[in-house]
């Protein structure tokens, strides 16, 4: 870092991170405040923010939202999520740890299926409604789900964007991941709902008299457009196969997500103008911002300076070097947005695993996956899913704040990360 502006691009990033935790200036107004600074110090320009697939916004990640919150609101005018919301009360006997522990339960095994955000997009709107149905603060529940989503994602090669650049460096199938990490995640998903159980208990309140409410209701009778709901349905039907068969079809997600959205929008009588206005618009902003400040630390070669020392800690030892990997990536994607991190950091562990003969069971990329997937968990703005979360929850008139989040997934990760070091050393290094 002998570049004056790669010591800019730290100042501005960590300045930015700083206001962010502090929450005395909106997190938007500081993304798109620290994307100006960056390309105004140079630290990255117009070719590399809007162009580039390593530096630039990830157009996938930002059109993918774009399309599935305009599906969600065309199902939100349906009355699906508040069937769902009475449905799942109502199997919970309206008991709230029995209402979280289903919605977690069912979070986590979506995420597998489809990617962490399309999940949150679906779940919370449910969520939502179920609070305000058993006057439960909605905080602790949504806080869980997104925990459940990052943790989920991990299990497959489509869960969590960054499973499938790892899959595509490496050449791991569906299988693999299903193979190697699925049994860890369901382990993890216990652990989670044990952490929920202690961290939220001052949350779970039974409340009698709206639980009897809620029990003597009919779910069918939220349903207010049967036909819209049964277009909506058949179209998110079909953009989940997307999803799944994207090994397959070679379609990528964000394009899976705006032909459903196009297609729902084209065959139903909606307002466009209406399906838009249901669009996140300033999460979107939000998300533009931090991939142009963390493309102004890869260009001016911050990024990869951290990930070739972490590499050089490394070493030529396997067990070494993959609990380090792990550690490390889960610190590194608690900071930095861990798609872009595993971007970076996939070459040289490709680098890595040449070196060490090919590596074992390819350990070190499942220990890439893990701390990265995991350490998403660690702050507000660790992964996508908590940042959509947090935009849903503030537009709703439930802000979650910085620290809110944090200091539950700090918690959450520091527990799921000690079991995956674990994991790793029982199944791969554990002598016979």
């Amino acid at each position: 870092m002998n570049d004056w502006h790669s010591w800019a691009a730290v100042v501005v990033f960590v300045g930015a991170y700083a206001l962010i935790i502090s929450e005395k200036i909106h997190r938007v107004a500081v993304a798109l405040g620290g994307a100006g600074l960056m390309l105004a110090i140079g630290a990255t320009d117009d070719g590399s923010a809007f162009y580039s697939e390593e530096s630039g916004i990830d157009w996938n990640v930002i059109f993918l939202l774009m399309g599935m919150m305009m599906i969600v609101g065309v199902l939100k005018k349906t009355g699906l999520f508040e069937y769902l919301a009475i449905w799942a009360t109502k199997r919970a006997r309206a008991r709230p740890f029995r209402v979280m522990a289903m919605l977690v339960v069912i979070t986590a095994l979506a995420s597998a299926l489809l990617d962490n955000v399309t999940t949150v997009l679906l779940i919370a709107p449910v969520t939502l409604l179920v609070c305000e149905r058993l006057a439960l603060p909605a905080a602790p529940f949504l806080i869980a789900e997104v925990l459940a989503s990052n943790i989920g994602g991990v299990a497959t090669l489509v869960g969590d964007p960054p499973n499938i650049i790892i899959g595509s460096r490496a050449g791991l199938a569906f299988d693999d991941f299903l193979l190697h990490l699925a049994p860890l995640v369901a382990v993890l998903v216990v652990v989670l709902l044990l952490l929920c159980r202690v961290m939220f208990r001052k949350a779970f309140v039974y409340d009698g008299e709206r639980a009897a409410e809620i029990m003597a209701l009919q779910e069918r009778e939220a349903i207010r457009d049967p036909r819209l709901l049964v277009q909506g349905l058949a179209v998110l039907t079909l953009v989940v196969a997307g999803f799944v068969l994207h090994p397959v079809l070679h379609y990528e997600p964000s394009v899976v997500a705006l032909l459903g959205a196009g297609l729902l929008v084209a065959v139903s009588t909606v307002d466009t103008a209406e399906v838009l206005a249901e669009v996140e618009w300033p999460t979107l902003a939000f998300f533009a911002g931090l991939f142009v400040m963390i493309g102004g630390l890869i260009d001016t070669g911050v990024v990869g300076e951290v990930s070739r020392g972490l590499a050089d800690l490394l070493g030529g030892d396997e067990l070494g070097g993959s609990l380090t990997l792990l550690g490390g990536s889960a610190v590194l994607s608690g900071v930095v947005d861990n798609i872009p991190y595993v971007a970076t950091m996939a070459p040289l562990t490709s680098d890595l695993v040449q070196d060490m003969g090919g590596g074992s069971d390819h350990v070190l990329w499942w220990a890439l996956a893990l701390g990265a997937d995991l350490g998403g968990n660690a702050t507000a703005i660790g992964a996508s899913a908590n940042v959509v979360v947090l935009g849903i929850a503030e537009r709703s008139g439930r802000p979650i704040g910085f620290w809110q989040f944090t200091k539950y997934g700090l918690v959450v990760t520091a527990a799921t990360v000690a079991l995956s070091l674990g994991y790793i050393w029982l199944r791969y290094f554990l002598p016979a």
